[in-house]
């Protein structure tokens, strides 16, 4: 029995059609299963594997080295600080002290309503806007314990749904063409 909805395995096909190998949509596909379920399922990594004709090690070996996969639950909104030079420098240990503070949870950690996830990351490459965050691959900075607090709030009242999809979705476009010759 298939985990990806209908729609994904459609969608999943789609993409695959689009490249010259079916290996070559790994990645796209893992973020259409993390789109689907907000992390990479045990179940959804077998089905990649069987859709692209490789092992589920492979597709969990990939998994793995991206950071951007998830491969336990995630909070529908995952919040990265980043604390790379630009942004340490601007204040990012405090915002990140603060973020655990107020979210309740440590870096690395899913608030219990899972809601939020918060992690400690090394780059958003967003330095002109330090210290910065990413809530679901979206930028928000520069932003100090205030402007974090804004953010949550506007979070948890759902003032920002049209920016801010839930954890998983990457991009709204979807290509519908393979790469050029």
């Amino acid at each position: 029995m298939p985990h990806l909805s209908s729609e994904s395995l459609t969608r999943a096909r789609e993409i695959v059609d689009l490249y010259p190998q079916r290996r070559s949509a790994l990645i796209p596909l893992c973020h259409l299963a993390q789109e689907q379920d907000g992390w990479l399922r045990p179940e959804a990594i077998e089905e990649i594997a069987g859709l692209l004709d490789v092992t589920p090690a492979e597709v969990l070996g990939t998994a793995s080295f991206y950071e951007m996969f998830k491969l336990e639950p995630a909070g529908r909104y995952v919040i990265s600080v980043c604390t790379n030079v630009a942004c340490m420098l601007a204040g990012a240990y405090d915002l990140l002290a603060h973020a655990e503070e107020r979210l309740g949870v440590r870096a690395g950690g899913t608030t219990p309503d899972g809601r939020f996830t918060i992690e400690d990351v090394e780059c958003v490459a967003h330095c002109d806007h330090a210290p910065c965050v990413q809530v679901n691959s979206r930028y928000f900075g520069p932003l100090d314990a205030g402007g974090f607090d804004r953010l949550v709030d506007s979070l948890e009242r759902g003032e920002l749904e049209g920016d801010v999809p839930p954890h998983g979705t990457l991009v709204r476009v979807r290509r519908t063409k393979g790469l050029m010759a």
